[in-house]
């Protein structure tokens, strides 16, 4: 008889407490360098800016010397008044053409609702100096149409507004989409039941459900055109505004403390519009509730008819100008020889870095696209999704918030500044490709953040806690988990972040050395030569590119990354 002996298994060994805590100190080590960057790339460039208005030539702090004689200069003061003025006017302009435009895609049974949603957007792929360019060709002094504006002239607050609308309609209506889209059915079945009437209907009930992105719209756009520095700079004329003064004080008369000045009154909007903004939107209440019943546009053929005449109307606007730049980017002279050709784009006969300003402006925005993409995304995920250093964590996301109330032109003279500071050691970053991606990566980061941070907060805390049960370190969870899981937001924050820093003039006008003169910056060097056909060529190439970004998202998203999405269908 065999005797057959059994071996109990040995079990494995459980992870050890040291593990857990080596995975800690991973966390809070990247928590900690997170709020380092965002301290060095957004908080002390601010801080800097804000010393320096207290200062002399010198370096000497002055107190509020340099305030005083900012007021009391008539033509500097005057600015605010010409920036509010354009602003308000804009703002009163834009809010009602986007709402209706908002309410005919979402309210009606119109068709090609998803054409004119992407006609709509298409300002949002140009620099907003494009839209300046084609004003010119069409209303200048040259312009084919120049007789429309009854012996007035496009150069000024005219041609400022008019190219602020076409700019700012995209970001206003997307908003305004929004909230007309979170509509409860209940109360308008029980208006119709009582009696109500449409109008009525609408002033009770549509305008109220929506007041809040109406607002938040509004300050939206009062704060882009406060801060917008490409319009004002290309048609503007004679017409001083607070960002073409702070870019004279800096550039032409290298009065450096005086731009601080200009930089911090031009903040000032931006910030009051932002805190009521923030305070409005406190007082919002939940417009859905989990009984609510999905608003469906009933049949209506005199009204859909009548807002799709309004929405091809406005989005034909939009083409137009948009077209007229591209147009006149290939015409031999205008208006007088409208010859095609291709000579507009011999971009070195105009400007002596040529295509080389198209190439590094791409390089750099796929920079900050890439890096900023990952450092946004582990940082929003290491705000959500962690549990250590709850303070440290609440001062990342206050700083992540930050840039959202300043102004591209604020933040780029902010760098000026900390930069080139004497007690910085990290000046030899000035007029390099390095600060050119950092500065937009902290420009556009509050977006960005947020984005991040929706698509993380539909996630559930279970994988976290499983994990942490299972001893999975932190990063693998974040790894195999989290990033297949929030692909699609991922790809939203590149886009965003490409086409951005790719259009963007206010950010980077300030930073650009010889050797890193981005396309933007060239378009406004080149119109200010006189070469408009030039600059629309440049201009037209952003706008290739930046859809080219666009279209290619949607493919990867649909072909690509769309397979790490199939959990989510049934």
């Amino acid at each position: 008889m065999t005797t057959t002996t059994v071996t109990a298994a040995t079990p494995a060994p459980a992870p050890t407490r040291s593990a857990a805590g080596w995975d800690e100190w991973v966390v809070r080590a990247a928590i900690a360098s997170l709020v380092g960057w965002l301290f060095l790339s957004i908080a002390l460039p601010l801080w800097t800016l804000l010393s320096k208005s207290f200062q002399n030539a010198d370096g000497g702090f002055i107190g509020l010397a340099n305030y005083v004689r900012y007021f009391s200069t008539p033509t500097l003061f005057q600015s605010i008044y010409n920036s509010l003025g354009v602003a308000f006017l804009a703002t009163v302009i834009v809010i009602p053409l986007a709402f209706i435009y908002a309410y005919a895609l979402t309210r009606t049974r119109m068709r090609f609702k998803g054409v004119f949603y992407a006609l709509a957007m298409l300002p949002l792929f140009a620099p907003s100096l494009l839209s300046a360019i084609s004003l010119i060709y069409l209303f200048g002094n040259q312009g084919l149409l120049k007789e429309v504006l009854f012996g007035h002239s496009i150069y000024g607050p005219i041609g400022i507004v008019i190219a602020q609308v076409f700019y700012c309609f995209p970001h206003a209506m997307i908003i305004i989409v929004t909230a007309l889209r979170l509509a409860d059915a209940r109360l308008y079945e029980a208006a119709s039941a009582l009696g109500t009437r449409p109008g009525r209907i609408f002033r009770t009930v549509t305008l109220p459900g929506a007041k809040f992105g109406l607002i938040n719209a509004a300050f939206v756009v009062f704060t882009l055109v406060v801060t917008d520095f490409g319009i004002a700079k290309v048609i503007g004329g004679q017409f001083n505004v607070l960002a073409t003064d702070a870019y004279k004080q800096v550039v032409g008369q290298q009065n450096f403390e005086m731009g601080a000045v200009v930089g911090m009154v031009l903040l000032v909007p931006a910030v009051l519009a932002f805190v009521i903004d923030r305070v409005i939107q406190r007082r919002q209440v939940a417009l859905l509730s989990a009984r609510a019943v999905p608003l469906e546009p009933k049949d209506n053929a005199p009204r859909d008819a009548a807002l799709m005449v309004y929405c091809l109307a406005v989005a034909g606007v939009l083409v137009v100008v948009l077209g007229t730049a591209v147009w006149a980017s290939f015409i031999t002279y205008w208006p007088y020889n409208l010859t095609p050709t291709l000579n507009n784009y011999a971009f070195a006969n105009f400007e002596p870095t040529g295509w080389s300003t198209y190439f590094t402006s791409v390089w750099m925005a796929a920079l900050a696209a890439v890096i900023g993409t990952a450092i946004i995304f582990t940082g929003a995920y290491l705000v959500e999704k962690t549990k250590v250093s709850p303070i440290l964590r609440g001062l990342a996301h206050l700083m992540a918030m930050l840039p959202m109330a300043v102004p591209g032109l604020v933040l780029g003279l902010g760098y000026v500044f900390f930069v080139n500071a004497k007690w910085n050691p990290l000046g030899f970053l000035y007029g390099t490709l390095a600060v050119l991606v950092i500065n937009c990566i902290a420009h556009f980061y509050t977006v960005a953040h947020i984005t991040a941070l929706t698509a993380l907060k539909q996630i559930d805390p279970e994988f976290e806690s499983v994990s942490a049960s299972l001893k999975v370190p932190v990063w693998r969870t974040f790894g195999r988990v989290t990033v297949p899981i929030c692909m699609p937001a991922i790809l939203d924050i590149a886009v965003y972040m490409f086409v951005n820093a790719l259009t963007t003039v206010s950010a980077v006008i300030f930073l650009y050395g010889s050797s890193t003169k981005l396309a933007a910056i060239a378009i406004v060097h080149m119109d200010e030569a006189g070469a408009t056909a030039a600059a629309a060529g440049m201009a037209t190439m952003i706008v290739m590119t930046a859809l080219g970004a666009k279209l290619l998202q949607l493919l990867l998203d649909r072909f690509v990354f769309g397979k790490l999405q199939v959990w989510r269908r049934r």
